[in-house]
């Protein structure tokens, strides 16, 4: 794993060490006044070019192209709102996907499978533990967004989501967000429109570099990659971990995603 990851500047095989501590301890305080942390050159150099590379014919020729208009909430009808809320605006997504099944030899599932991983990812998250997932799409995915492109404005239906930037775009693939925005028993519609509309001043916006890991509160903050310029497409691999061990996505949860299905149900 030294060839993957570098583990001299973020120590994650030695959960006892002192550094390790610190570092679980620097996570926490940017997660809590952020909504996020990034650790820079967590994935060493060449691995993630390689990641980048192996991936590239594959995206190219058998990736499922997702694009769709949605509201933020990925419902048509929310309770509480108007037809015409300005909470309700519909943006578009487009993103290209390769499924963990898709990526036979990549190092971003070795990484994934590797127990020190998770274990890391739920000390900085303050869980007692995250386990890998079952299917054998869903638990890796490569996305890449070509000019034009983004994932738009939306929350995340998982507490906290992973990635880690393969490859950087010329211009825009930024992550903009407003932390916080919501709660359980907020849900305020009203800031919801204003980040929509642009009149938000607390929304942020941060460029992230190639092989940063990224972990990111995005349940109840709302969030979306600015749109990609240039040739160079924006590629990401996002790990997926839950509380439990077991999870998979049924066969309709795939077609929807990936287009395609491998689940018995």
């Amino acid at each position: 794993m030294h060839r993957i990851i570098d583990l001299e500047t973020y120590p994650i095989d030695r959960p006892d060490s002192p550094e390790y501590a610190a570092l679980v301890d620097r996570c926490r305080a940017r997660l809590a006044a952020d909504g996020m942390f990034d650790l820079p050159g967590f994935l060493r150099p060449e691995a993630t070019r390689a990641a980048a590379e192996a991936a590239a014919p594959t995206m190219a020729q058998d990736s499922f192209r997702h694009a769709r208009w949605h509201n933020i909430y990925f419902r048509d009808q929310v309770e509480g709102l108007a037809d015409d809320h300005p909470a309700l605006k519909k943006v578009e997504t487009v993103n290209h996907t390769l499924c963990a099944d898709q990526l036979a030899g990549n190092p971003v599932l070795a990484l994934y499978d590797w127990p020190d991983f998770a274990a890391f990812l739920a000390a900085s998250m303050s869980k007692p533990a995250l386990y890998t997932m079952d299917d054998a799409m869903a638990r890796v995915n490569v996305q890449a967004s070509h000019a034009g492109e983004a994932l738009n404005w939306h929350f995340d239906r998982s507490e906290f989501t992973t990635t880690i930037l393969l490859q950087a775009p010329e211009e825009g693939g930024e992550l903009e967000y407003r932390k916080d925005l919501r709660s359980p028993d907020t849900p305020n519609f009203a800031g919801v429109a204003a980040v929509l509309q642009g009149t938000d001043p607390e929304v942020r916006k941060v460029r992230l570099n190639e092989g940063a890991l990224n972990v990111f509160r995005g349940v109840d903050t709302l969030h979306r990659v600015v749109p990609v310029r240039g040739e160079r497409p924006r590629m990401v691999a996002i790990f997926a971990f839950f509380d439990r061990p077991g999870v998979v996505m049924t066969a309709k949860d795939q077609l929807g995603f990936y287009g395609r299905a491998v689940a018995a149900r």
